[in-house]
């Protein structure tokens, strides 16, 4: 790759990354919103390297002429191998940046779906020493976790014969003859490479398309012991409806009633 196609890929990975951290959510897809201005300070610091490598690659004394013969006793240039040409610049494989940066220019992939959360073991809630009480009025809004906790943790037994309400996405469950499926959530600690998973199985409402987000209102699906670690993780779903995805897919929140 040539030291001007070089710069041209800073210029461009530097600007999607302005592109989706400033004027975009986008990059809520990618990381949590606090690395925000690490993000800003990266394709900043991105551009400001492709410019200086164009300026110095259009320098007069920066242009390495290749057809000029060599001065009389001085010795033949290192990088030209007898060749009578240039061969510096940056390794092939670097083409390969550059559809993940037009793609972040022309088309954001999206946030993490099913496909990830079919795939990860789910479900790893801190320990809670205290609930709040629910609201009064069914159905409850909860967020995944907490709703995962409070099945396996509250001795108390809150959720028994209580409706509640949660968001996420729809994760099939391979070969269910029940057919149930997932109820699902990502979150992350950093970015999308460290993402786990949050499920919850539904039953009595059949699946809507894979990834659907949609808001799912039950009550919880007896199994094992409410309050313990036998308790199932699951709902008996009286309505399934669709919505919009989230802005940060990554956020575990109860819906809004």
């Amino acid at each position: 790759m040539r030291r001007h196609i070089q710069a041209a890929l800073l210029l461009l990975a530097g600007s999607a990354v302005l592109h989706i951290a400033l004027l975009t959510q986008l990059y809520l897809r990618y990381v949590k919103e606090g690395l925000r201005p690490y993000l800003i300070a990266s394709g900043v610091l991105l551009l400001v390297l492709g410019v200086v490598g164009a300026v110095r690659d259009g320098l007069p004394f920066a242009a390495r002429r290749t057809d000029e013969e060599p001065a009389e006793g001085s010795a033949q240039p290192d990088d030209d191998h007898g060749h009578g040409h240039d061969h510096r610049g940056g390794p092939r494989v670097a083409w390969l940046l550059f559809p993940p940066v037009l793609a972040l220019l022309l088309y954001a992939p999206p946030a993490l779906g099913s496909y990830t959360a079919s795939r990860e073991t789910g479900n790893v809630i801190a320990p809670v020493s205290e609930f709040n009480p629910l609201p009064d009025a069914d159905p409850a809004p909860l967020a995944l976790s907490g709703f995962i906790a409070r099945v396996q943790q509250d001795r108390e037994g809150s959720l028994a014969g209580r409706t509640v309400m949660m968001t996420g996405f729809v994760t099939p469950v391979p070969g269910a003859k029940d057919g149930s499926w997932y109820l699902s959530r990502l979150i992350v600690s950093c970015c999308a490479a460290d993402s786990q998973s949050l499920r919850i199985r539904i039953h009595g409402v059949p699946a809507p398309p894979a990834d659907t987000w949609v808001t799912v209102t039950g009550t919880w699906h007896p199994g094992g012991t409410l309050g313990t670690a036998t308790a199932a993780v699951a709902l008996d779903a009286t309505s399934v409806r669709r919505t919009s995805e989230p802005i940060s897919p990554y956020q575990d929140t109860p819906p809004v009633p």
